[in-house]
C-alpha cells in the first residue's frame, strides 16, 4: 500500500490509466497495485477482530456496541475534515472523497448493531455480502432518484451532489466492507488466549488459502465479481 500511495503522489509524471490493466502496465506495478488490493479489506477485518477482544475485556456487548458507535462515527468526521484537507489541501472543500477512513468508520457503525447476533448469523452474513454483493452491480439510480444518494453510499461508486458547492465521491460503497466486518467479529473466538495456538494457524490458514484460491478460480472463470479481463 505504502508503493502504491507513493506511486501515486511522487511519479504525478509517469501517469497510468489503470494500474490493473494488463494491457498497459508493466508487471511491477501490476504485481504491487495487486498486493495492495489486499491492505483496505485487512484493515477492517481487523477493525472486527480488534472489536471482539475489546469486549472480552469489558462487561458485555452494549459496552462494545457503545465503543464501535463512538469511534465509527469519529471516523467519519475526521474523513470529512482533517483526512479531506490533507488529500486536497482545499478549505473549504468543494471535493470530498468518502474513502477508506469513511468505509472503516460506517462499518464500525454497522458492527455496533451486529454484535448482538449470534455468531453464526455473523458469519452467514460476512460470506453472503462479500460472496454476493456483485450480484447488485448491474443496479443502478439516476441522480433524480431517491435512492441515488442511499445506493451510492451503499454500493454504487459515484458522486452525491451535497449542494452547489460541494461533491462527494463514494470512493468506498459501504457494502462489502459490512461483510469482512463481521466475518472480522466473527473470527474473535480464534483469538481467544483459551484458543488452541495451533488449531488457530490451521484455521487460518485453510481460510487465507481458501479465500485466495476462490480469488483465482474466480478471475480464471471471469464471468463475475470484477470486469471481465481480455489476453491484450
Amino acid at each position: 500500500m505504502l508503493l502504491d500511495h507513493v506511486r501515486e503522489t511522487f511519479f504525478m509524471h509517469h501517469q497510468v490509466i489503470d494500474p490493473m490493466d494488463v494491457t498497459t502496465t508493466a508487471p511491477e506495478l501490476f504485481f504491487s497495485r495487486t498486493l495492495a488490493h489486499l491492505c483496505a479489506p485487512l484493515f477492517v477485518l481487523l477493525t472486527g477482530l480488534s472489536a471482539f477482544l475489546y469486549g472480552e475485556k469489558h462487561q458485555g456487548k452494549t459496552d462494545v456496541a457503545a465503543f464501535l458507535l463512538k469511534r465509527g462515527l469519529f471516523l467519519i468526521a475526521l474523513e470529512f475534515t482533517l483526512v479531506s484537507f490533507a488529500w486536497t489541501f482545499q478549505f473549504p472543500p468543494t471535493i470530498i472523497y468518502l474513502q477508506v477512513i469513511w468505509a472503516i468508520g460506517l462499518s464500525m457503525v454497522a458492527l455496533s448493531l451486529m454484535v448482538f447476533l449470534p455468531r453464526w448469523a455473523l458469519v452467514l452474513i460476512g460470506v453472503v455480502i462479500i460472496a454476493g454483493h456483485n450480484l447488485l452491480d448491474t443496479v443502478h439510480f439516476g441522480v433524480e432518484s431517491a435512492m441515488h444518494v442511499p445506493w451510492a453510499i451503499l454500493h454504487d461508486r459515484g458522486w452525491i451532489e451535497a449542494s452547489d458547492n460541494l461533491r462527494l465521491r463514494t470512493s468506498y460503497p459501504l457494502l462489502p466492507w459490512i461483510g469482512i466486518i463481521a466475518l472480522g467479529y466473527a473470527a474473535g473466538p480464534w483469538f481467544s488466549s483459551s484458543y488452541d495456538a495451533a488449531k488457530r494457524r490451521a484455521n487460518l490458514w485453510k481460510c487465507g488459502a481458501g479465500a485466495l484460491l476462490g480469488f483465482v478460480v474466480l478471475r480464471l472463470i471471469n464471468g463475475y465479481g470484477e470486469k471481465p479481463w481480455s489476453v491484450g
